[in-house]
């Protein structure tokens, strides 16, 4: 068990340290190619309810893709953490702009003043971020474990789909019993299928 922790956190520095050496223009580029990718994908366009997610460092940035699904009048739902409780609570947020507040682990998320809870039921395609994937959908996330806890609680009926830059796709993701897998991965070069 220590081993595959240690081995995470090698992972993590290294996807850091590519992160690092990425231009701003360079990110741009490839975050334009996966959009790109996301919006002809078909379980994407057809979806109404969309858990997305606001990035962080060393994820795919988020922001055209929640402004697109606003501009699409689709139905879009955001998580908010409670780092005590470990809970994921999914919200539906109407307007960025003023439904939005900095949450504990320092990223805008939905305002429980101004947004409403979401029921899992009803999300159709969930957008799940992540640090490095391998090509059989497994996934590092930032460590905290709150998308481990929250895939197994969607539907499964639900496509949970990530979003990675090339360099993001390692060759293997060690995984414990509580790591859960993706079942596609769309990048700046290609959609990956869960083998």
């Amino acid at each position: 068990m220590e081993e595959i922790r240690g081995k995470k956190v090698e992972i993590r520095n290294n996807i850091s340290k590519i992160f690092s050496k990425l231009s701003a223009n360079n990110i741009s580029e490839k975050t334009l190619g996966i959009e790109k990718r996301l919006f002809e994908f078909a379980n994407f366009v057809e979806a109404k309810t969309y858990l997305l997610y606001i990035n962080s460092a060393c994820e795919v940035v988020t922001e055209n893709i929640v402004k697109k699904c606003f501009d699409n009048n689709k139905v879009v739902v955001l998580p908010a953490f409670n780092v005590q409780k470990n809970e994921t609570i999914l919200m539906k947020v109407d307007n960025f702009k003023t439904d939005m507040k900095y949450g504990e682990k320092g990223i805008p998320e939905p305002d429980a003043a101004k947004c409403k809870i979401i029921p899992l039921e009803f999300i159709e395609i969930a957008i799940i971020p992540g640090i490095a994937f391998d090509e059989k959908g497994g996934r590092i996330g930032s460590g905290d474990g709150s998308y481990d806890r929250l895939i197994p609680k969607l539907p499964v009926t639900t496509r949970k789909v990530a979003l990675a830059y090339e360099s993001q796709i390692v060759q293997y993701i060690p995984m414990e019993s509580h790591d859960k897998y993706v079942d596609i991965i769309i990048t700046e070069d290609r959609i990956i299928y869960k083998i």
